[in-house]
């Protein structure tokens, strides 16, 4: 069998490293440095001809310079002679540009896909895409992991009494409403409305709840928190109409801005996320509770080397 390496960017090293210890092999050693103009410097400091290869690298903040550094570092392994190349991404950015939804703008999201596979990569494998039908606009083959899992691991062992799993918004039901299910609890949704006028549609206005939340325990269920302007403002109707305690769980904690602030500010309790991207020195333990992915990640690697079914790790 072909010899399974893995290797890591700047992006998330520290990633990288727990599955390569999950694994029990070596990170790959290359050289990441940048020249002194901000160009990305990168060398394979060990033999990869003929080898099984996988990177690990977020394209999360600074989302140019971590995708430009995917795409040399596969560039390099294709041209290194590697035979296969699978470009480990647990967080996808440009995923909200997914359709064109307004005049004049690009599908931003199938564009970093065309990079992807034009740069050599064989294979994707990716946790919570912003948009499942993201795996279409690549004509290589995408192993969708879902961190859900692990989420749900976490509430079977801290349970939450009187719980309602709450949908931010009716394009996040699906999710939440699983949630519900594996957590055997009740399900409720926030209408809300966009303001498209604002840059960037960070901000929502919430108009109501469906569902009961008086006196109970929310969870508010999303795969995303950027700026957190939509988040505070459904964790602010929930506690309008009389939830009690309030949590959030997401998969990538972007946290733009002054997100954090935004966040402690709220009625938000705490945050449990994954670290699909590198956890903020900002976040307080006390509100901000990181879940590794790495054991998710390494098992789909090994099946990915190994040719068995990356299936038995969906939810």
């Amino acid at each position: 069998m072909k010899s399974l390496q893995i290797f890591s960017g700047n992006a998330h090293r520290l990633l990288a490293e727990e599955i390569c210890q999950y694994l029990g092999i070596e990170l790959g050693r290359a050289n990441t440095t940048r020249f002194p103009d901000g160009e990305f410097n990168f060398q394979i400091l060990e033999n990869v001809r003929g080898g099984d290869v996988f990177i690990v690298q977020s394209t999360c903040p600074p989302v140019d310079s971590h995708l430009m550094e995917l795409l040399i570092m596969i560039d390099a392994f294709r041209r290194s002679s590697a035979d296969r190349i699978t470009a480990v991404i647990p967080y996808y950015g440009y995923a909200r540009g997914d359709k064109k939804d307004r005049p004049r703008i690009p599908i931003s999201a199938r564009l970093v896909a065309n990079l992807i596979t034009t740069a050599g990569a064989n294979r994707v494998l990716a946790v919570d895409l912003h948009a499942p039908q993201i795996q279409g606009f690549f004509d290589i083959p995408v192993d969708h992991l879902f961190a859900a899992p692990v989420m749900i691991d976490y509430f079977d062992n801290n349970p939450i009494e009187d719980l309602v799993v709450v949908a931010p918004d009716p394009g996040g039901a699906e999710r939440a409403r699983a949630y519900a299910k594996r957590l055997n609890a009740d399900f409720a949704i926030v209408d809300k409305r966009r303001d498209k006028s604002q840059p960037g549609h960070s901000e929502a206005e919430v108009m109501h709840v469906v569902g009961n939340v008086e006196g109970r325990n929310a969870l508010i269920v999303d795969d995303m928190v950027d700026t957190a302007g939509t988040l505070t403002k459904v964790a602010e109707a929930l506690h309008k109409k009389g939830a009690q305690k309030i949590l959030t769980s997401c998969v990538h904690a972007v946290l733009s801005g002054n997100a954090i602030e935004r966040i402690c500010n709220s009625p938000l309790e705490r945050v449990i996320t994954t670290n699909s991207m590198p956890p903020k020195e900002e976040c307080a333990p006390s509100r901000f509770e990181y879940l590794s992915i790495a054991p998710l990640l390494a098992e789909a690697i090994k099946s990915i080397h190994e040719e068995s079914s990356v299936s038995r790790l969906f939810i």
